[in-house]
């Protein structure tokens, strides 16, 4: 085992050489030496040396304006900041000032100056990359999403090739780190340590103080109800800073027992009045479907196409209730808007680009309206062609109270887009109708669709698309990201045509509210959109029992809430909350609308529940992964493989040979294989549904290889599939 160790330190010592000496090569060369030995050189060290806080200020300066540059991809941008907000670039600039002070408590002060100053390049860099993908700004809440972003490897998001290039950098931004850090000069004849550490702390204590200040005058806010507005307003620092600071929810004024009681009381008033309808009235199920960055072309007046790429949609706007929806994000965050809508919450009161999910519904469970329906005797269930795992779904629907969840892992998914990113809707459709026929319950199914997701390519992708489109004003790329983006959805308006027919050829009452999560990514402006205002998307429904027409336009937190008081469905806390607010006239948004719903929304996530012990309880679910049992029936071997049959194999399914798991071939929804070198006769073997970060989302039947024809074979040497990948 030494000798190992010792060989492994000599070849990292070997390879760290050999990178490490162009480098050293290069800091040698007469060039670098002649400058180093130059007067302009000395005087400028000169200068760092014994004016070093002083000259923190250009730097601090400089270091805002270049990440406001990456930031909004323009010069001439940031240079308007600057003018336009002088305030907030003051002080963004002095946030810097006060972390480059740390330099101070070290006599490596270049070496520390060069490290922090990089720390905020490296943020630019960031939201730079992020902003050219989607609307809404990097964020901390974007920290919890690295995970998922690693498994999002040949998407649009992230590639290999983005990865590689990103651990180049870093390699060689550590090795020139650590050059420094050997060669670089020492502060000579410093003041003692602790006037330094005095200074550093006087610096940052005036941090708190003056933000408050800053906020009471005006000059800065504490939240942004349009993130992406925030961070152009007020700066890129303060605000990722402030999505750091500002989380979860601060205790709102007045917040006590008896104010919650008040709330619940005047609630259980309103809905006592209701007649309850008789129990032998039949319940239609009820499908909410959500439609990835879903937008109504017709509403811009700068496109043009050849023929209305969503015809269904628009015949049932004609036929059934319809409204624009007035949601949390735009370009992104879809998971904010399918927390509004499925609990009756607002992401309003948390901090600036918080996603709940990954956040405090991470470990605290939450009502939502699958607890409000399964108390009416509803069986819950989510479908969704993409990773269980993604935005923390799995765990989130369980907080929620959902029974089952179908995502990607659990489908046989063959169709993808053109870019082949994303797969296409159609399969959700049987995904649908077997969740609801699970049981003879009434269902309330919440379908996640993403064949509209983003991003669009600027470049042609289809020879002859079915819509043809121009966008007037716009550049050749923009317009070829419009014909992809406007194809996508003509797709998805026929998805929607057969999915509702699908539901209506059940024969059962059913009621499907569809709604736009947010516009899609694609530079649009209020000035652009019909409504004047990008967080406005629309719903749609249909409905097969002759439900009354009434159009309206509804927050995302009103959505549900809304149709189930037309259902006569009264129960749960947000559900009757909202059904009295509503029913007394007060407007979404509104100061009396929104405190009581702060109060409660508190209470229930981070207080002590008192709404719990005076209406109903709710608690987190035992949700099961998929709704069909994953069959292995038979194995035979052949051709140096083990070829395992049986049902509901998928592009996820992996082998277990005595449990362990093993490198696995996908051959059809009803065949997997495996190398003949891993496995024998008389071993057990079953297929696990894998998610992300190797996570089981469900088990088939243990089943025993015993081939009575079983000759042992050399073992075929083959590359096997072993995508596992967040599409």
């Amino acid at each position: 085992m030494k000798k190992l160790f010792s060989k492994i330190k000599t070849g990292a010592c070997w390879l760290g050489n050999v990178i490490k000496k162009p480098f050293v090569k290069f800091g040698n060369s007469k060039l670098v030496q002649g400058y180093l030995g130059s007067k302009f050189h000395k005087t400028w060290i000169r200068l760092w040396s014994d004016y070093a806080f002083f000259m923190h200020i250009p730097l601090a300066l400089i270091l805002v304006f270049v990440m406001e540059w990456m930031s909004r991809h323009s010069f001439a941008a940031a240079w308007g900041f600057v003018v336009d907000h002088t305030g907030p670039y003051l002080f963004n600039s002095y946030c810097i000032f006060v972390a480059l002070s740390i330099v101070f408590l070290s006599k490596r002060r270049g070496w520390w100056r060069v490290f922090i100053s990089m720390i905020f390049i490296i943020l630019g860099i960031i939201n730079c990359i992020i902003l050219l993908n989607r609307v809404s700004p990097f964020g901390y809440t974007d920290l919890y999403m690295i995970s998922d972003l690693l498994t999002m490897q040949d998407s649009n998001y992230f590639s290999a090739e983005q990865a590689m290039i990103s651990v180049i950098a870093l390699v060689i931004y550590i090795i020139l780190m650590s050059i420094y850090m050997a060669k670089g000069p020492k502060k000579q004849n410093a003041k003692p340590f602790w006037q330094r550490l005095i200074l550093v702390v006087v610096l940052f204590a005036s941090l708190y103080p003056s933000t408050i200040l800053l906020r009471q005058s005006g000059i800065m806010t504490s939240y942004f109800g349009n993130l992406a507005q925030g961070y152009l307003d007020y700066g890129y620092l303060y605000g990722f800073s402030t999505s750091v600071l500002d989380r979860g929810m601060n205790r709102p004024f007045g917040y006590s027992k008896s104010k919650i009681d008040d709330i619940i009381e005047k609630d259980a008033s309103y809905v006592n009045t209701i007649e309850i309808p008789s129990e032998d009235k039949s319940q239609p199920n009820i499908v909410v479907m959500l439609l990835e960055s879903f937008y109504d072309v017709s509403e811009s007046e700068f496109l043009e196409t050849s023929e209305d790429p969503i015809p269904f949609i628009h015949s049932l706007e004609q036929n059934y209730s319809t409204g624009h929806c007035i949601v949390p994000v735009v370009g992104a965050g879809t998971c904010n808007s399918e927390f509004e809508v499925l609990t009756g919450m607002s992401c309003s009161f948390f901090g600036p680009g918080e996603y709940p999910q990954k956040t405090i519904i991470k470990e605290t469970d939450c009502e939502s309206y699958a607890d409000v329906l399964h108390d009416n005797g509803y069986s819950t269930h989510v479908v969704h062609n993409n990773g269980g795992n993604f935005y923390s779904r799995a765990n989130a629907f369980s907080m929620m109270g959902f029974d089952s969840f179908t995502s990607k892992e659990l489908l046989d998914i063959t169709d993808y887009t053109p870019l082949g990113n994303w797969p296409t809707d159609d399969i959700l459709i049987d995904a649908t109708v077997d969740a609801m026929d699970v049981d003879d319950n009434p269902d309330f199914v919440y379908t996640i669709t993403v064949e509209g997701h983003g991003a669009y390519p600027t470049y042609p992708v289809e020879e002859d698309p079915a819509i043809k489109v121009v966008a007037h004003g716009k550049t050749e790329e923009e317009q070829n990201a419009w014909t992809y983006y406007i194809n996508r959805i003509y797709n998805v308006d026929d998805f929607v045509k057969k999915y509702i027919e699908a539901l209506d050829a059940r024969g059962e009452d059913t009621l499907v509210i569809m709604f736009g999560d947010h516009l899609p990514t694609m530079g649009l402006t209020n000035s652009e959109v019909a409504t004047g205002d990008l967080y406005k998307t629309k719903y749609f429904t249909w409905n097969n029992f002759g439900m009354e027409k009434v159009d309206e336009d509804l927050a995302s937190y009103q959505l549900v809430s809304e149709f189930l008081n037309r259902l006569d469905i009264h129960n749960g806390n947000l559900n009757a909350y909202h059904q009295t607010a509503m029913a007394e006239g007060k407007k979404y948004g509104t100061n009396d609308y929104m405190n009581n719903l702060r109060l409660l929304q508190y209470d229930i996530l981070y207080g002590d529940r008192y709404t719990y012990q005076d209406g109903t309880e709710y608690g987190p679910s035992d949700l099961i992964m998929g709704v069909n049992d994953v069959v292995i029936d038979s194995a035979y071997f052949f051709n140096g493989k083990l070829h395992i049959y049986g049902d509901e194999f998928t592009k996820w399914s992996k082998v277990f040979v005595n449990g362990e798991q093993v490198p696995t071939k996908y051959e059809s929804g009803q065949v997997l294989s495996i190398n003949i070198g891993d496995v024998a006769n008389g071993d057990t073997i079953k297929v696990c549904q894998m998610g992300s970060s190797n996570t089981v989302f469900r088990e088939s039947n243990e089943y025993k290889v015993y081939d009575p024809n079983y000759i042992e074979e050399e073992p075929e040497i083959e590359e096997t599939d072993e995508e596992d990948s967040e599409e």
